[in-house]
């Protein structure tokens, strides 16, 4: 297992040539908060993140998004395992899971990105992760930590691409505003495409 760092890219089929199941799975903790303050301000522990993938083609066209109100990609190698309302608990929160056998060949990138839907900031926000997992025996590949606080609303936490179907596995950590991941696509192209 590798831990990367902002800017690291590792290249998932190196050292297994027939990887085509993976899980990407996306993890945060809202910051724990006094019950005082919390109950006198009417606002719970809870932050409603949302983990998205963008598929785009080698310029940078949309070709297909999948996010909680669109669990599966149209050719149904990308799937959403569904929306947590809250971020409690351990482990994943939301999960990513790719086939890349079944992804169409005109599709180039596909992006991963949290974003707060109801606009609360990553300085409400800890423990957040990305982890990249062989679905079939539960080995985790890579992971990154997500250390940056601040007011920004969404992060572009990852990319996947192809290269000559070796598939790189980029980690970004780019913060952006933006609540939901049509409202970040032209960072995302900007710092996924175009860096």
């Amino acid at each position: 297992m590798i831990s990367l760092k902002k800017n690291q890219t590792v290249y998932l089929r190196k050292h297994n040539p027939k990887l085509n199941h993976l899980m990407f799975g996306l993890g945060w903790d809202p910051i724990k908060k006094k019950r005082f303050l919390s109950g006198l301000f009417g606002r719970g522990s809870s932050i409603d993140l949302d983990a998205s993938c963008i598929l785009l083609d080698e310029k940078g066209n949309q070709i297909d998004v999948v996010f909680f109100g669109n669990l599966q990609s149209t050719c149904k190698s990308v799937t959403h395992s569904g929306d947590n309302l809250t971020g409690e608990g351990d482990g994943d929160d939301e999960s990513i899971l790719v086939q890349l056998n079944k992804l169409p060949l005109n599709i180039e990138y596909l992006a991963f990105t949290v974003n707060s839907f109801h606009g609360q900031t990553f300085n409400e926000v800890e423990n957040a992760f990305c982890r990249v997992v062989e679905q079939t025996s539960k080995i985790e590949l890579a992971n990154y930590k997500l250390t940056e606080k601040g007011s920004h609303t969404g992060i572009i936490i990852a990319s996947l691409r192809r290269n000559h179907g070796q598939w790189d596995f980029t980690a970004h950590g780019e913060p952006c505003t933006g609540q939901t991941i049509q409202d970040m696509k032209t960072d995302i192209i900007n710092v996924v495409i175009r860096p």
